[in-house]
């Protein structure tokens, strides 16, 4: 049933404005609002088209009907113009009247509309940094550097998002001591499909250490859907800072959907020839489908100490073929700081927050914007991993 609403603000932003006479496309327009979030403000003539909501939504949708009223109105960005049925001229040449930025005919391009819409009403500005985290082998410590990064990144008031992509992987959120911490974990996502809110999200996940975290609950879920992941993803993604991603040491579907939208990764790796070697596996996967990958090596707790010499830093990339990112000491004392709640990164003098800390400065530089090189290729930033 077409609704002759009166304007009612919407949350956030405000919703977009619709113009239109013709109630099926209201209907449709208004069901596509719903299903974005959106509440919108309904006009009906052209004198709305002067008045203060053409200027101030932020999406102005303009159905086929009303455009011609509307030639005469002031110019702004953020105007579609929309019809059912099939596309004609007459509808491009009311796009270009109305200064419109798409042309869109319905049922066609509903998924775009409603996308529109919620970005509108959200807001998008930059997406976030997204970084993922994978070990080269075997209890290389990637789960404990990715938690160092978030919480370094939230340390520095940068919105962070930590992503527990494994399943497998014991929950991210016992390594953050947060298992009884309250929101949503990965299972409460599964079904997702589409677009999910970047706002609703970080609302719904459980907040550790000024960060937001998605990991697992202690049920017996062992696989992530790739819609869910691409949708998760994408709105942790949204709203701009930080996200890191855990990775496991696999390619399936739904880690392929996460490397598709991570900018950069890091290979933690051992300074020991065999995990070299089962890194280098590793690697060939994941530049398949991600090919900014770079080395974080790893030095155990008896480097320098007359044990069996431990690979240079240099050396290892050059075996792997890969641009050294960095270079992580043994952090002394991690495991007891762990036991008392303290997260990994939370040693101001540690080597995982001195790491994190260099990282971000290149990557987040806080007041500027983010360095599209990201890591210098082949510059170390010092620091340690335990």
């Amino acid at each position: 049933m077409a609704s002759d609403q009166s304007p009612r603000p919407a949350e956030g932003r405000g919703g977009p404005l619709i113009i239109t006479e013709d109630d099926d496309l209201l209907d449709d327009l208004l069901r596509l609002c719903a299903a974005a979030g959106a509440t919108p403000e309904v006009a009906h003539g052209a004198a709305r088209g002067r008045g203060p909501g053409w200027a101030s939504a932020p999406l102005v949708i303009v159905g086929a009907d009303s455009a011609p009223w509307l030639c005469g109105a002031g110019r702004r960005d953020g105007v579609v113009l929309v019809a059912r049925g099939a596309d004609d001229r007459q509808l491009w040449r009311l796009a270009v009247a109305v200064g419109a930025e798409r042309v869109l005919v319905l049922p066609g391009g509903e998924s775009w509309l409603a996308d529109r819409i919620a970005d509108a009403v959200e807001g998008v500005g930059p997406a976030a940094v997204t970084v993922g985290v994978i070990g080269g082998s075997g209890g290389a410590g990637a789960s404990t550097l990715a938690c160092a990064l978030a919480v370094t990144a939230a340390r520095d008031r940068r919105r962070t998002i930590l992503v527990d992509a494994d399943p497998l992987g014991g929950g991210l959120d016992v390594l953050l001591g947060g298992e009884k911490e309250e929101g949503l974990r990965w299972p409460a996502f599964a079904e997702s499909r589409g677009r999910v809110g970047g706002g609703a999200l970080e609302e719904s996940l459980p907040r550790l250490h000024s960060l937001r975290v998605l990991s697992w609950d202690r049920g017996d879920a062992v696989a992530i859907p790739p819609q869910a992941m691409r949708a998760v993803m994408a709105a942790a993604r949204r709203r701009g800072g930080a996200v890191v991603v855990d990775l496991p040491r696999r390619l399936d579907e739904a880690v392929v959907e996460a490397l598709a939208q991570i900018d950069v990764g890091l290979l933690v790796v051992p300074a020991e020839l065999r995990a070299v070697a089962a890194a280098r596996r590793v690697a060939g996967l994941v530049r398949t489908v991600l090919p900014d990958v770079r080395v974080v090596t790893r030095t155990g707790p008896g480097a320098g100490t007359g044990r069996a010499a431990e690979l240079a830093p240099e050396e290892i990339a050059r075996l792997l073929g890969l641009p050294l990112a960095g270079e992580l000491a043994w952090e002394p004392g991690l495991p007891d700081a762990l036991a008392r709640g303290a997260p990994p990164g939370a040693n101001a003098r540690g080597p995982l927050r001195h790491f994190g800390a260099a990282f971000w400065e290149r990557v987040l530089p806080r007041g500027g914007e983010a360095d599209g090189g990201l890591v210098g290729r082949g510059e170390g930033a010092g620091g340690g991993l335990g």
